[in-house]
């Protein structure tokens, strides 16, 4: 050990008094991890502690403590630093700060704090606020250290008569080291000290009494004058022990006859002057307790009080020492709860119907949990989650800092066969599957989802909650802006369109020195570049940072982009299917002096900024990658980056919430994410990968999460693979491949299934050459997954119309295919039981090691990639590129974007890429129109066919049945 924590003996040693009478003495003691004060102060870290100086006593006059209370005191302090040590090393950059606030100067308590704080290992922060502060101002500071993440306990060291419930109960329960909230107190008498703070002054009394060989069964116990915390807290431990505890205050009229059959006394307040020592028997054992003597505000000249036992005196030092092991017992079991465990998860109960009901009804019938709750339960910190209502939550990045070491969990993926226009309910099987798994097996789960845009939620396809027993809820609040992060898109999009156009009226309508003026203006008589506009001059190769010092050639360079209006690729989005704005006229108005251009509005899901936001890992990579993007070729045929238009910032604010994954939960109470929300048939269908990242290190090891991808595993699954592995570095364990009877016939020559329009009568009889017929497709996409190495698990989702016949026939042909396993779902009428046969086929494939492998490598040139796509996933003979896709290629070659991976743009209702071609098409030649680069998000984009970015409404979109209960504000005709 080394000479600080002796130095503190000495500093307290010096304090006692010289000569025989015995006198109270200021000993101001240290924080950390134990003491506390009492009454309303047991909050206190300075402590005073009574040295029994009596005549008569038993050691003489300026005797030093005996040597018990030292040892007891240094194994505390060596234990905590030992413990501390030991969670260093795992995580040698977190230390401890403890925080003391403090009404009043107190310079040695002070300097004795950081001693003994110091000792062991932790920090201390001082907190001085003048003597008569209000209670206000006291709350203020408490509420400021409750929500800072790097104060770890807070202790208070203010007057007596600043105590009050409210203080005390501001005090965030997870930071009272010195265990005065309600919340402590009441784990504390409920038998849950292991889960609490514990009073140390109570425990230092009690210590004390037991290392002194004190038997403390049957004996009898008074504590007078306290108050609060400290009376509940003694009575409780000392019950515990088997002691008879009675509470008095001062003025009780049995006083005398109380104190006289008294073993032990605990005085919580300063004795009267009218109460006479001789009350008090020789040989009985007192503690001096009392706020005002621990705060050193009883001077020498205080009446003495008999402490004939060996270690009266020693309750403020042992409270400090146990206070430190407060605060490094709290952090042993903080790091304990970061590593992998089977959460303490309430699942909540279904009670299905039949007839299933609507999804809004089944969402509306079921009430959530608190998502603070949830947050707790499966591991997340308060401060790591921003509450949006009752049931939504915004998950901080730093959680990532945190569970850095801890193993990821099995990654699962679902991807589907080609589906009908209906879909066949991926998102009902990836909840059914977390729903089985955590509520039914108790094996950690998360479901990872998508955003729904409210492009289909309004137009054919509806929602994306899922359905059924199967669902994300609230259902309506999943549908319908989530915590507004498509809107941030859509906001930081069409920002960057309107730099764009208004940057090339700009350059074309003044000189280069007006426009150079323009762009480094002087702000009250200074004139400097901002950030960006650095960087931009360091892309230029032009070293200087004093605007005025740059030549004209240079002054021309930095200001003028000289964009090519022809190259723009950059367009504006909005989150609505509207088919008019595929093709429109901009810049029309008097004021753009005849500046206009052909321009288009894509849906906001398709935007660049949404894939940058499903594919970022941290917010400073956002940032870099957002200013990556390129908008547009200058007439020299260089990129025009976000950067140079000097918007990466102002993007980056509007996107600084954005990044953060939401929290939600199942209707079983399991958790979900729902985070970004690209198209799979025109962007690359998946959900973030911070999303997914975070949810591998909640899980643990043996966890599993759960990832859907668009459409079918030709179109998500593939783009999931090539994009969304290349950019996360994770690896999957299983692909759950949906299929349904449905789209199977479909697939084997059924009629064709349009939305709003009855099924014909193949789809709701039992036709088992339709299903053997249309189970190409379930081969094909079967195979697709095989190429990647990763093993298949097929789950049928069973709608009431399917026949066992037509259920078995799926099954085996599935496992004929080279599937892993084939098992039908019924999570849709009963919820996760019925997805407890897909759950263990899941956990099965997982064990076994995956041979996953991308299905090309990037540094091919684009052609080759596209190609190999074409003809490897989707069938094709052979791709054709027109003049605009090949000068496209041509053009991002040369700007050496030629090593991105591929995300094509293609329809998801075939293999090929005309709609109307079912089952395997074969001999076809894909038509690449046009090519798009997305550098910011990291992949070029080739559009197949006559593939829109925009979608449109149909005849009878859903908005005919959506509506609000004016009354209620309930909403209406979701699904």
């Amino acid at each position: 050990m080394s000479a600080r924590l002796p130095l503190v003996l000495r500093q307290l040693g010096r304090l006692q008094p010289p000569g025989p009478p015995r006198r109270l003495r200021e000993l101001c003691l240290a924080s950390s991890g134990g003491g506390g004060g009492c009454g309303g102060g047991e909050g206190l870290l300075g402590q005073r502690r009574l040295r029994d100086t009596q005549a008569g006593s038993s050691r003489g006059p300026g005797s030093r403590a005996p040597p018990a209370r030292d040892s007891i005191v240094r194994d505390v302090i060596q234990n905590s630093k030992e413990v501390l040590s030991l969670l260093q090393g795992k995580n040698p950059a977190f230390k401890p700060v403890l925080a003391i606030i403090q009404a009043g100067d107190d310079n040695l308590m002070q300097e004795v704090n950081q001693n003994l704080a110091e000792e062991a290992g932790l920090n201390i922060a001082h907190i001085c606020l003048p003597a008569d502060s209000s209670e206000d101002e006291i709350i203020d500071e408490i509420l400021k250290i409750n929500e800072d993440t790097r104060i770890h306990g807070l202790a208070l060291q203010i007057s007596e008569t600043s105590f009050s419930n409210k203080i005390l109960n501001a005090l965030k329960p997870e930071k009272d080291v010195d265990g005065v909230t309600d919340v402590n107190l009441g784990k504390l008498v409920r038998g849950d000290a292991h889960e609490c703070f514990v009073s140390p002054v109570a425990r230092a009394v009690i210590e004390l009494l037991e290392k002194s060989g004190v038997n403390l069964d049957g004996k009898k116990i008074l504590v007078i004058g306290a108050h609060g915390s400290l009376e509940a807290t003694l009575q409780c431990l000392f019950q515990r022990k088997g002691s008879m505890t009675m509470s008095s205050q001062w003025k009780t009229p049995q006083l005398q006859s109380k104190l006289h059959e008294a073993d032990i006394v605990i005085l919580g307040s300063p004795k009267p002057e009218e109460i006479p020592l001789s009350w008090i028997q020789p040989g009985t054992t007192v503690f001096n307790c009392s706020h005002d003597f621990l705060s050193g505000k009883l001077g020498c000249s205080s009446p003495g009080i008999h402490g004939t036992g060996p270690i009266a005196e020693d309750v403020s030092l042992l409270a400090a020492a146990l206070r430190i092991q407060n605060m490094v017992s709290s952090r042993r079991r903080w790091f304990c709860e970061q590593q992998y465990r089977r959460w303490r998860l309430h699942c909540l109960k279904l009670q299905p119907l039949s007839p299933v009901p609507s999804d809004i009804e089944i969402s509306r019938a079921q009430t959530p949990k608190a998502v603070d709750i949830l947050a707790k339960e499966i591991g997340l910190l308060a401060d790591e989650i921003e509450i949006y209502g009752k049931s939504k939550a915004k998950v901080r990045l730093s959680l990532l800092e945190r569970l850095k070491d801890q193993a990821d969990g099995k990654y699962v993926l679902v991807a589907g066969i080609t589906p009908t226009p209906l879909g066949e309910g991926k998102s009902t099987v990836t909840i059914g599957l977390v729903q089985a798994l955590t509520a039914h097996l108790n094996i950690n789960s998360f479901a990872c989802l998508r955003q729904p845009s409210q492009g289909p939620t309004f137009g054919v396809k509806g929602g994306a909650a899922g359905g059924g027993y199967a669902q994300v809820i609230p259902m309506e609040e999943f549908n319908l802006h989530l915590t507004g992060d498509i809107h941030a898109i859509t906001a930081a999009n069409n920002l960057l369109a309107a730099a764009i156009d208004t940057r090339i009226l700009h350059e074309n309508t003044q000189t280069d020195k007006a426009l150079y003026n323009r762009l480094v203006a002087s702000v009250n008589g200074v004139r400097e570049f901002s950030k960006i506009q650095l960087a931009r001059l360091k892309k230029l190769g032009i070293n200087k940072t004093d605007p005025s010092a740059l030549t004209e050639e240079e002054m021309r360079k930095f200001a003028r982009l000289d964009i090519d209006p022809s190259t723009i690729t950059w367009q504006r989005v909005m989150d609505t299917n509207d088919r008019f704005l595929r093709k429109i006229t901009i810049g029309q108005g008097n004021t753009e002096k005849g500046f206009s251009r052909q321009a288009q509005f894509d849906i906001a899901v398709a935007s660049e900024v949404m894939a940058v936001l499903a594919l970022t890992d941290s917010l400073t990579d956002m940032k870099e990658r957002l200013g990556r993007m390129v908008v547009a070729s200058d007439r020299n045929g260089q990129p025009v980056t976000t950067g140079d238009l000097g918007v990466t910032g102002a993007l980056t604010v509007l996107m600084k919430d954005a990044i953060k994954p939401n929290l939600m939960q199942t209707l079983e109470g399991t958790p979900v994410f729902v985070h970004a929300g690209p198209f799979a048939n025109i962007a690359h269908g998946n959900s973030s990968v911070l999303a997914d990242k975070i949810a591998l290190k909640l899980v643990g090891e043996e966890g599993y999460v759960v990832t859907e991808a668009g459409f079918g595993a030709d179109i998500g699954m593939e783009k999931f693979f090539n994009i969304k592995c290349r950019a996360s570095g994770l690896v999957p364990s299983v692909v759950v491949l949906v299929a349904t009877v449905r789209a199977l016939k479909m697939h084997g020559g059924g009629p064709s299934v349009t939305a709003g329009v009855p099924l014909k009568k193949e789809y709701t009889e039992e036709n088992l050459q339709l299903v053997a017929d249309g189970c190409c497709n379930l081969e094909k996409q079967i195979q697709i997954a095989q190429l990647f190495g990763v093993p298949v698990v097929v789950a049928l989702n069973v709608f009431r119309t399917d026949t066992r016949a037509e259920i078995d026939l799926v099954c085996e042909l599935a496992k004929r295919a080279g599937a892993f396993n084939a098992v039908p779902c019924y999570h849709w009428s009963i919820g996760g039981k019925g997805s407890v046969d897909l759950a263990q086929a899941v956990r099965e494939a997982a064990s076994k090691k995956s041979r996953f492998q991308f299905l090309y490598d990037v540094q091919l040139p684009i052609v080759e990639k596209i190609r190999t796509i074409a003809q490897a996933v989707y069938g094709a003979e052979d791709i054709e590129l027109s003049p605009e896709a090949q000068s496209k290629i041509d053009r991002y070659t040369e700007q050496g974007f030629g090593n991105l991976p591929i995300c094509m743009a293609k329809t998801h209702l075939s293999l090929s890429h005309q709609p109307d071609k079912k089952g395997v098409p074969k001999d076809f030649i894909l038509p690449i129109s046009d090519v798009r680069a997305s550098i910011g998000a990291g992949f070029i984009y080739p559009l197949v066919g006559t593939m829109s970015t925009m979608p449109g409404l149909p005849t009878r979109p859903c908005f005919y049945d959506i509506d609000l209960d004016t009354e209620t504000e309930q909403v209406k005709g979701l699904f």
